[in-house]
């Protein structure tokens, strides 16, 4: 597998995104509203690099499917989102892509009347975003490539590899094969 981003430079920059959240949100309410499955790594690393009082919460948002390397339609559940009124919000995700999931899930957080909503995303897919959203923090922006490792899976697979890497088609025809595809 091609690396694209090494274990070190992921960590150096989310410490980073971690100050950079300190230092924006110190003294106000915030909440990291992690979207599984993909950015359950990044939050977890993230907000070890927090330095403020902080809740976590999750939101599920989904467009990929089993072994879909292309987006289809979003579904969102709000299920397990507390109540966010009045409090700062960052979603945060594994990757921006087309951005249609941060703008569905911008839309659905806004029913929860916060103070304020941001995103914060590892990657960003410059070359494919279709929408007139950008995220307001990220790690990284990389070309349209299909990658996993750190979170993002394909097949479920790969998600705990600790780099960004650029899977072969052979690792991809394996991921299937170990999940009886």
């Amino acid at each position: 597998m091609k690396v694209l981003i090494t274990e070190a430079e992921i960590q150096e920059r989310v410490c980073g995104l971690g100050a950079c959240l300190s230092e924006k949100y110190a003294g106000r309410p915030l909440t990291v509203l992690g979207v599984l499955t993909g950015s359950i790594v990044l939050l977890a690393d993230l907000i070890r690099a927090t330095s403020i009082p902080l809740r976590v919460a999750l939101i599920e948002a989904s467009s990929y499917g089993e072994t879909r390397t292309e987006p289809g339609e979003l579904t969102i559940n709000i299920g397990l989102v507390p109540d966010l009124k009045d409090r700062d919000v960052v979603i945060l995700d594994d990757i921006f892509d087309t951005g249609n999931t941060m703008v569905g899930l911008y839309d659905a957080v806004q029913s929860f009347e916060p103070a304020s909503v941001q995103s914060a995303v590892l990657l960003w897919k410059t070359d494919r975003t279709v929408v007139d959203l950008q995220p307001d923090h990220f790690c990284f922006q990389i070309p349209d490539e299909f990658v996993v490792g750190y979170g993002l899976d394909y097949n479920d697979e790969f998600r705990n590899l600790p780099f960004i890497g650029i899977p072969n088609e052979e690792e991809m025809h394996e991921a299937v094969k170990g999940q009886g595809g």
